[in-house]
């Protein structure tokens, strides 16, 4: 099979992706929103055409004497305030009589810093139950590969999907000023189910070519599996993707960011199932090895 007969291609390319996420992580650092650090964001939306200039309100901040928010524009006729707090005064100011708020969220740092802890622990404990599942499923597999270096080899390609997005969201947080949020953790996590869902069908499919002895080297057995259920996968995965894009496009600027970290994950949740995880195990048995 072309993907078995190139894996060590397909591995060096995840292999750099991996690289370039980590790199733009430690270069970038990530911007993580209030949820995480605490303090006030602010979402004005202004009627088409009566948007005031950045230079208006960053002279209003300064009358209000609060030279420390930081001001994005949003879309066509919105801008997003960000500060440690922002008082009822500085969100009448900025206001005016014609803008709306849209959004409006206050979080103390102690409560902050809680969520980023508990966001840590959300993630570890999401991995062992993986490791966990993976070696109780695979339990009776012992040859050529041992029931763990199933679970060792999902969390490889898991690495690789969460890694990715986030480096994506480190560069965007340092160009665009996008925000680590609850609302990114929580796509970490389905993209964590979403993908190891996947890689799971194409092991359980080794599993059951194996005791049937369908090929007579592992490397067969496993590009035999992967012509079974690819097809599957591809299907589902962009199915998925279609509904996240629509969510991107149309669902509004709240979802946007949760949807462009879905699309990122799930597109690397696909390509570690097919050309990480099933290859890595290929790579544990060794070359040739007999079923």
């Amino acid at each position: 099979m072309f993907i078995i007969k190139h894996r060590f291609v397909f591995l060096t390319i995840a292999v750099l992706m991996v690289i370039a996420s980590w790199g733009s992580i430690f270069y970038y650092g990530l911007n993580l929103g209030i949820d995480f650090t605490g303090g006030a964001i602010l979402e004005l939306e202004y009627p088409t055409g009566a948007r005031p200039t950045l230079e208006n309100i960053h002279t209003e901040l300064t009358t209000l004497g609060r030279s420390d928010v930081l001001v994005q524009p949003i879309g066509d006729n919105g801008y997003l305030f960000r500060a440690k707090e922002i008082s009822e005064t500085d969100r009448t100011t900025l206001m005016g009589t014609s803008a709306v708020v849209k959004r409006f969220d206050s979080i103390g740092p102690t409560i902050g810093s809680e969520l980023a802890d508990k966001a840590l622990i959300a993630i570890a404990l999401v991995l062992l139950l993986i490791i966990a599942y993976i070696a109780l499923v695979f339990r009776k597999v012992s040859k050529p590969v041992a029931s763990w270096k199933y679970g060792l080899a999902a969390i490889i390609a898991l690495v690789h999907d969460i890694s990715i997005p986030t480096g994506l969201f480190a560069y965007l947080g340092a160009t665009q000023g996008t925000e680590i949020d609850a609302l990114f953790l929580t796509a970490l996590l389905a993209i964590l189910g979403l993908s190891v869902s996947d890689t799971i069908v194409v092991f359980d499919r080794v599993r059951e070519n194996l005791q049937r002895r369908a090929a007579n080297s592992f490397v067969d057995t496993v590009g035999l599996s992967l012509s079974q259920v690819m097809t599957r996968s591809i299907n589902i995965s962009l199915t998925t993707l279609i509904a996240l894009t629509s969510v991107y496009f149309f669902g509004g600027e709240s979802t946007r960011d949760f949807a462009l970290a879905l699309i990122v994950g799930m597109t690397a949740g696909t390509y570690s199932s097919v050309f990480i995880a099933s290859p890595l195990l290929i790579l544990f048995a060794g070359e040739g090895k007999k079923v």
